[in-house]
């Protein structure tokens, strides 16, 4: 039996004490009523029509992947091209051959990025090869400003940039090799590799105020580096410092006071303006700076778990130590000779560097000044900036809101460090100064 419900009324309103319209107006029943059966030859048609559905949506997605991949390798070409100054192209096989088929044993590291490799090209020069991986647009990204930076910039302290590779999907950045490493290496590594005196950390920290003075104060662009750590600080033969990794660096326009921008960087490194509001002036440098000499005062990571509770974050117990008139407390066990005041000027720039204010905190012209002696260590009499609890013991690596595979060790030319997009801001113990 079929049977047909006929709806008449123009819908129904309810209200507490009545009910309006009808729900149905008529039935109607048919006697004797045969159901359609389902044929072989409909079934047939629905499965082909699924199947042209489907295998048109694949086609579709497949062609826009491959636009995409086709589309990136392109932008880049083209940002290389619009450069003032290009830097020299070296051929994929030229990379390939020197360094034996990008043979494991001449593998330096593995980075968020990709594998670096040291090579000997056939003129004898010995290189690092940054090789990006392009299945994101970070590591695009990444090759595109660092070559942009790090092209229009000559100092003895920033690493030179000897060429690049883009050929097809191939993304290689090919870099002075630096045959001490990294400075994180030399301080912290378990097996004492490289022995850096007192004299030769003061000298590395001049070196690297310097070269920081030269990106925010004397360069013809206004270069903010974003990621000034010691692990991104390499040492050449004689222990000159240069600073490494221009992936992050952001170029700043002279008559801004500042660029809203996501936050990118290293925990412990971070300044509190751009943890919180995302604030990027070249004062975030002058931040990271300062963590950087205490770690080079100390031989100890910013932040260590393993240590007693009040001694676990590096720039608490230097400040503990300051106000106690017990500087001398925090060098590195390992140095037996040393200047009591070049530490103790050392540890005050440091504080002067962490203010919880920006405009507190020096110009890297001004720090040179005073680690030359021309200007006095100007006193320190408020707390620095703190930034303490956090939800990890050890240093991860991150990109945006994805978090990436942590490196196996390292290269010391391996991809920056990166904290993720949020609008949480970190905790603050309840026993430290507050950020505001």
């Amino acid at each position: 039996m079929e049977i047909h419900f006929f709806w008449a009324g123009k819908g129904t309103r309810f209200s507490v004490d009545y009910i309006y319209g009808p729900s149905i107006s008529a039935i109607s029943a048919t006697p004797d009523f045969k159901p359609t059966q389902t044929t072989e030859k409909n079934r047939t048609s629905l499965i082909v029509g699924i199947v042209v559905v489907v295998g048109v949506v694949f086609l579709l997605l497949v062609i826009f992947f491959v636009v995409r991949r086709r589309k990136r390798p392109q932008m880049v070409d083209n940002e290389l091209l619009s450069m003032d100054v290009r830097p020299y192209t070296f051929s994929y096989a030229e990379l390939k051959t020197a360094t034996e088929d990008f043979s494991s044993a001449n593998k330096l590291g593995q980075g968020g990025y990709g594998p670096v490799y040291k090579e000997t090209l056939s003129d004898g020069r010995v290189i690092a090869v940054k090789q990006l991986s392009i299945a994101s647009d970070h590591g695009n990204n990444q090759f595109a400003t660092e070559i942009a930076t790090i092209s229009v910039v000559q100092h003895r302290n920033l690493v030179k940039l000897h060429g690049c590779c883009y050929e097809g999907e191939q993304r290689m950045l090919v870099y002075e090799y630096l045959e001490n490493g990294s400075l994180d290496k030399a301080l912290f590594a378990r097996k004492e590799s490289l022995v850096l005196d007192w004299s030769t950390r003061y000298d590395i920290c001049l070196g690297v105020a310097r070269g920081l003075a030269y990106l925010h104060e004397e360069s013809r662009l206004r270069i903010i580096h974003r990621d000034v750590k010691t692990s991104n600080i390499l040492l050449d033969g004689n222990l000159i410092p240069k600073i490494s990794d221009f992936g992050l660096a952001k170029l700043f326009e002279d008559e801004k006071t500042h660029i809203s921008t996501h936050v990118a960087g290293t925990f412990g490194y971070l300044a509190p303006e751009y943890v919180i509001r995302g604030h990027l002036t070249e004062k975030i440098d002058v931040f990271a700076f300062g963590i950087m000499i205490l770690e080079v005062v100390s031989g100890r990571p910013n932040w260590d778990s393993s240590l007693e509770e009040g001694k676990k974050y590096l720039l608490g117990w230097a400040w503990h130590l300051h106000k106690n008139n017990c500087q001398l407390e925090l060098v590195d066990s390992k140095l037996s000779e040393l200047c009591e005041k070049e530490v103790k000027d050392l540890i005050g720039v440091a504080l002067l560097c962490t203010q919880t204010l920006p405009s507190s905190r020096p110009l890297m012209s001004r720090v040179i000044a005073m680690l030359c002696g021309d200007m006095e260590v100007s006193r320190v009499n408020s707390k620095p900036a703190y930034l303490t609890e956090w939800a990890f013991d050890d240093v991860t690596t991150f990109f945006s809101d994805d978090i990436n595979e942590e490196c196996e060790d390292t290269s010391h030319y391996v991809s920056s460090t990166r904290v993720p997009k949020t609008d949480k801001s970190p905790e603050i113990s309840d026993a430290e100064a507050l950020l505001h």
